[in-house]
């Protein structure tokens, strides 16, 4: 059996990697070099897709820093805490140096004898016969610009910055912190004892000063250096239809969202672990792999990842609408509703495995 991947961003390698994994032949196409991410990009990732991805993957425990707590804050309630999460027998979430795991996918699949790295991809290649599925990872593709161009969209009007802090080493650093403020949401992410991730989504692309602005929400740190920050314009998109014929969406192109929760590759992680179950199905009852998977895909995940997609949405317009008319009553009853341990649980829950129907 042979599949052909198109991207090699970190989503595409980590299908690979578990389709090879499955004994399955892919040929992964792009015309563009090996990614180079940023030593600054991270990644967070959730309970339930570490284990599947430790179990079917390969194990990422080394790289892993564990987070324990999340704390929520709000400007508009004078930087009070509204949320709190915590566990003290398991960790919430972990977060991962984007090159890192990406380096060793890439160099896990090169080795692998099952695996292609090619170049130049046909436009008409699904009409070949040659590979039984394709999954389209690529937004520019001409497939993409002819099959998917059918989506949801919005535009965000923001920008999302990022950067990394070395700081004092601490005893501790396992606690995650989100506060909304008047701008947009800031989120400090542990990575170490000495650094910390920093995303900040800040409406509108204007003159601002960066480094101020995280010291001057940062209550914990004692800064020694902020690395230079990259940005990349915010928005929301959810593809209409998942597939053509035996091509596949996946990835980012099939769902964009907001950063402020950290979902965006835990939401590919869920389609991975779906489509593998569909495949998996089909080898373990002697069944070849056809179109049909695309079928059941689309069916098994579509409302899921729409749900999934705009409650993220929510949230952010929800602490959107606070700042718009300057007043602190919806931080107020996040902060009210928040002392229940059914609505705690729910939103762990939802943030661990997403929308479950």
């Amino acid at each position: 059996m042979k599949v052909c991947i198109l991207g090699n961003g970190l989503v595409s390698l980590t299908l690979a990697k578990s389709l090879v994994n499955l004994g399955i032949n892919v040929d992964i196409f792009s015309d563009q070099k090996i990614k180079k991410y940023n030593k600054i990009q991270t990644i967070g990732i959730s309970q339930n897709n570490i284990e599947f991805f430790n179990s079917n993957i390969f194990n990422i425990k080394k790289l892993l820093w564990d987070i324990n707590n999340i704390e929520i804050f709000s400007e508009s309630l004078k930087n009070q805490r509204i949320l709190k999460f915590n566990d003290k027998n398991n960790r919430l979430f972990s977060v991962i140096k984007n090159f890192q795991i990406y380096s060793l996918l890439h160099s896990k699949l090169k080795k692998d004898n099952l695996v292609k790295f090619k170049k130049n991809f046909k436009n008409n290649i699904f009409s070949e016969n040659e590979y039984k599925l394709i999954f389209n990872c690529e937004y520019n593709h001409p497939i993409t610009k002819k099959f998917f161009n059918k989506r949801i969209s919005k535009n965000y009007n923001s920008f999302a910055y990022i950067t990394m802090i070395k700081h004092k080493k601490l005893d501790s650093n396992d606690i995650a912190t989100q506060i909304f403020t008047k701008i947009g949401p800031i989120a400090f992410l542990p990575v170490s004892l000495t650094e910390t991730s920093v995303v900040y989504s800040i409406k509108e692309k204007q003159n601002i000063n960066l480094e101020k602005l995280i010291r001057q929400y940062n209550t914990k740190y004692k800064i020694i250096k902020i690395s230079k920050p990259e940005n990349f314009e915010l928005r929301l998109s959810i593809l209409r239809n998942y597939y053509y014929e035996n091509i596949i969406a996946f990835g980012e192109l099939l769902h964009k969202i907001h950063p402020l929760a950290g979902q965006g590759f835990n939401m590919s992680i869920r389609d991975i672990i779906d489509i593998i179950k569909l495949i998996k199905f089909k080898i373990n009852h002697g069944l070849d792999l056809d179109n049909s998977i695309c079928k059941d895909f689309e069916n098994k995940t579509r409302h899921r990842n729409y749900i999934f997609s705009n409650g993220i949405d929510f949230i952010y317009e929800y602490f959107n609408y606070e700042n718009k008319i300057n007043n602190n009553i919806l931080s107020k009853t996040v902060k009210y509703i928040g002392k229940s341990k059914v609505v705690k649980n729910y939103f762990k829950k939802f943030a661990d495995y997403g929308i479950n129907i």
